[in-house]
């Protein structure tokens, strides 16, 4: 595999209750790419994404991840070098912000007996700052709005800074100024020869950042299309992927889409 390669799956089949969540979806993603997986609710995106994070097993074909073979490796080992954003990532609300992205360092949640030296914290910080949120940090979880949490899950899973990103919906429940305000900072996220490679997953061609490389969209549990994200995302692909003829606009390296 090259050392370019992050992401490697190969005909991957998930099988849950004798559904196949995804069916021999193949993908690949390199070092310094950002891509995004776009398609209906249950095309099978959250599945592909948990795969990419070694939080599932496929059932049938390989996954590899940052040259780890799911199943010959040690997941906990490999979880270190990813950053991974999401909803259903439970985090104890009456931990302070400042923690909940500090403990991220030792692959924790929720505060014990580790020790955080003050670059963790610094660090901690400034990931926080990047986000818009650092006048939260001492503030508890619980009692942050849905798009403050959004960009506290980012900070944190960036606080190892790890090799590949995956962010799952991180705009989904936002109102418009929240979200235009995180599609920006993940512009400039994207935009950052530094930064890991990126996997985000939405159900809106409008949260794309601008910056973003490559798309892969999805039905069904199998792949519509795939590729550089000029080629890719097209109306006549949504339209597949969504199941109704679909108009396509782009301003300013912004896409919008409506119904035909």
């Amino acid at each position: 595999m090259s050392d370019d390669l992050v992401i490697a799956v190969e005909q991957a089949t998930v099988t849950r209750n004798r559904t196949d969540l995804i069916r021999s979806v193949s993908w690949q993603v390199e070092l310094d790419e950002r891509w995004v997986i776009l398609g209906p609710n249950g095309a099978g995106k959250t599945t592909l994404l948990n795969l990419a994070g070694a939080r599932l097993y496929p059932s049938r074909g390989t996954v590899t991840v940052l040259g780890e073979k799911l199943g010959r490796t040690n997941i906990n080992e490999l979880k270190t070098r990813l950053g991974f954003s999401s909803a259903g990532l439970a985090l104890p609300p009456d931990e302070t912000v400042r923690d909940i992205v500090l403990t991220a360092s030792w692959a924790v949640v929720g505060r014990f007996r580790e020790h955080y030296d003050r670059v963790d914290i610094a660090r901690a910080e400034a990931l926080l700052d990047q986000f818009g949120v650092a006048g939260l940090a001492d503030r508890t979880y619980g009692t942050l709005s849905e798009g403050e949490r959004k960009r506290v899950q980012i900070a944190r899973s960036l606080m190892t800074d790890p090799e590949l990103l995956l962010l799952d919906e991180p705009t989904a429940g936002l109102d418009l100024g929240a979200r235009e305000d995180l599609v920006r900072r993940l512009a400039a996220l994207a935009a950052d020869p530094d930064s890991p490679a990126l996997v985000l997953v939405t159900h809106h061609v409008e949260e794309i950042p601008p910056g973003f490389t490559h798309a892969l969209l999805m039905r069904d549990g199998g792949v519509v299309a795939h590729g550089l994200l000029r080629d890719t995302v097209t109306a006549e692909n949504l339209s597949k992927a969504f199941g109704l003829p679909l108009r396509l606009s782009n301003i300013d390296g912004r896409y919008h889409a409506q119904a035909a």
